[in-house]
């Protein structure tokens, strides 16, 4: 059986001589001077002189500017770096430099539709007519449009050409309720809205109109709907007045590369803005910029994902997480995304290693959940489809188990780099992730990404290794965010970030890093387990329970209780029709004793129907700790930023009538 901390892949000869990180190395050697043995220092280099490095992504990566930037770095404070004053550019421009004839952009797919492919001469000529459109409505640099879209090329189109006038794009998938569709943009006051009749998902057919009358109706802000029929392309409803449908602004006639004006704003100028999971209070709105994700995302597309021109990249995603954004950003790089639209497991389990096959994908891109379902589905890939041209395999979203890798080599392919990454929606990019000339080894992530000074820091903000501590950015990055939009005095922004370590970010999870640089990410920090003084990150108990066939999944937390005592129960979701009885209880308090330790080992266990999660999957393990410690229920968790709000019932009603923890 696999352990932590084994070495399960190396890379060979030709692939460290093929990686971008090689060829990075030799241009800094010929064009600077300089020289680095080990990617170690690399990138201690590329964090303690930051002029350096990131004016050397800059010049590497060639980005264009309308107007030279007359330093890389002003303001060298956090927050509100100021990075590359002067310059000019945009982004959208960057996507669409790579525009060729009779050439692939993107490669798309529904459920119950085939594959099928999206020319660059269409996607440059749609997004440039969509553009003038925008325009000619009247949007202008720094107007909000909104969208409530699927994972399709019609959201694709629609933020590159918001992007390329300088309008703020932010968007949200269709199975977002109206209310966490609401909170989220009435922030924003968008001018102009996008959006879809309805999805499918599992096969079943999801009508949205009557929630989208009523997100409209209460949009009084939008001047402007666009109305993409998406379920059924010929049908035509109005669901508010000045409503103008999709097919028809495309009849305007074309724009050409050399008419189209692509607007020219600030490295700093607003790009998109994202929304945390909002588990608690209104959701922040997070302010991305255009140079700050540019850069970002093509340093990271080459150095942590690998990624050659033409090569495709395929995650599966929604609009509402920021790996779609990711994905979107993979044009900047010459890159073709696979988007794919639908249940990932439907109509067969083994459904998007079929879309991997036809693409012919190189990088796929999930998370440890989905790898959990192939194995309890019994899909083995590799005795099924042609993977040849599949090289690496990404995993993301959750802590991902030495087993989870062990899987991916035994049953996908034996040659392959396997990684997992860590980082998240407030700098839209990985601070931890893949480094393709370094071994992988199990349970591990592999390396801190260049240019970004990742630590564990302890209470007195000292970094500490091999031992759990708070993860803390120490110097600034380009994505990170501009601000919360409408956030008088940076309240919220500093407060989230900055409250702990005065000029550090604290990004809210605990994480430790190993002598040798690699990391393990162990949950949100805020629900940290917390007994006898030593803390336990949540992660350590669902790396246990998740090599136990009866568990489907799980949720624990950690109670502070009055005299310096706790309780700690676990809740879990077992199997089918299984039921909790003492056999299983004993078997998993063996478990964790034996993986861990005696502090591992709950209170109380508990059979539960379904894990309260948010829209993007995370489990809400404050929440629910804070409903059992008497939080009251619409304090403690917002309902609509979650996929199964009727899953906290039971916490609440729990609170209400246990025994176990209050006198």
């Amino acid at each position: 059986m696999v352990e932590e901390g084994d070495l399960l892949w190396t890379p060979s000869a030709d692939r460290r001589e093929k990686s971008h990180l090689t060829a990075f190395a030799r241009w800094l050697k010929r064009e600077r001077g300089l020289s680095f043995d080990t990617y170690e220092a690399l990138w201690q280099w590329s964090v303690r002189d930051l002029d350096s490095f990131w004016g050397a992504i800059w010049e590497y990566f060639q980005l264009r500017s309308s107007a030279p930037f007359t330093q890389v770095l002003g303001r060298r404070e956090m927050p509100g770096a100021e990075w590359f004053p002067g310059a000019r550019l945009n982004y959208a421009e960057h996507a669409l430099s790579h525009e060729r004839p009779d050439t692939v952009s993107l490669i798309y797919a529904r459920e119950n539709a085939p594959l099928a492919h999206l020319s660059w001469t269409e996607l440059g000529a749609r997004v440039r007519i969509l553009g003038t459109q925008l325009r000619n409505l009247g949007v202008r640099p720094g107007d909000r449009v909104v969208a409530v879209l699927p994972n399709s090329p019609e959201a694709v189109i629609a933020v590159l050409a918001t992007t390329s006038i300088g309008a703020v794009w932010s968007c949200c998938g269709p199975d977002f309720g109206p209310v966490g569709v609401l909170e989220r943009f009435a922030q924003l006051k968008p001018k102009v809205i996008f959006h879809v009749d309805g999805y499918q998902y599992g096969g079943k057919i999801f009508d949205r109109k009557p929630e989208m009358r009523h997100i409209l109706a209460q949009l009084d802000s939008v001047e402007h709907v666009i109305a993409v029929p998406y379920l059924r392309p010929g049908e035509r409803a109005v669901l508010a007045p000045r409503t103008k449908f999709w097919p028809v602004l495309f009849e305007y006639l074309p724009v050409s590369a050399a008419e189209f004006r692509f607007e020219q704003v600030p490295f700093d100028h607003p790009l998109w803005i994202l929304f945390s999971s909002g588990t608690t209070g209104l959701p922040k709105a997070i302010v991305h910029g255009h140079g700050g994700i540019l850069l970002e995302h093509v340093k990271h597309l080459h150095f942590n994902y690998d990624i050659h021109a033409r090569e495709a990249l395929f995650f599966f995603t929604t609009t509402g997480w920021m790996v779609w954004n990711f994905v979107v950003s993979s044009l900047c790089a010459d890159v073709v995304p696979v988007l794919y639209d639908g249940n990932p497991a439907f109509p067969r389990a083994d459904a998007l290693w079929k879309v991997i096959e036809e693409s012919k994908t190189t990088l796929f891109g999930s998370s440890p959940a989905f790898i959990a379902h192939q194995q309890k589905s019994a899909v083995v890939p590799k005795e099924t489809f042609d993977l040849s041209y599949l090289q690496s395999v990404t995993l993301a979203g959750s802590p991902v188990t030495a087993e989870c890798m062990q899987w991916v080599y035994d049953n996908v392919k034996r040659d392959l780099w396997v990684v997992s990454g860590s980082g998240g929606t407030d700098c839209c990019t990985g601070f931890v992730g893949g480094t393709s000339t370094l071994p992988v080894f199990a349970g591990e992530i592999q390396a801190r990404a260049l240019g970004c000074a990742a630590y564990a820091f302890d209470d007195e903000g000292r970094a500490i290794v091999d031992q759990v501590g708070e993860l803390v950015i120490t110097e600034p990055m380009p994505s990170m965010p501009l601000r919360f939009w409408d956030d008088p005095g940076n309240r919220r922004y500093l407060e989230s970030y900055f409250d702990r370590y005065p000029g550090v970010w604290r990004h809210g999870d605990f994480i430790r890093f190993n002598k040798r640089g690699g990391a393990f990410v162990l949950g949100r920090s805020d629900a940290t387990l917390n007994r006898y003084g030593v803390r336990i990150g949540t992660a350590e108990i669902y790396r246990s329970l998740a090599v136990m066939e009866e568990i489907e999944d799980a949720i624990i937390v950690n109670l502070d209780l009055p005299g310096g005592g706790f309780f700690m129960p676990l809740f879990v979701k077992l199997h089918g029709d299984r039921v909790l009885d003492e056999s299983t209880r004993a078997r998993i308090r063996a478990r964790l004793r034996s993986d861990y330790s005696p502090r591992h080992v709950p209170d109380k266990i508990y059979q539960i129907d379904a894990i309260p999660i948010t829209l993007t999957g995370k489990k809400l393990e404050v929440p629910v700790r804070r409903v059992l410690m008497g939080v009251p229920a619409e304090k403690a968790a917002n309902r609509a930023a979650l996929a199964n709000p009727w899953a906290l019932d039971y916490f609440i009603a729990y609170a209400k009538n246990q025994t176990d923890y209050r006198a």
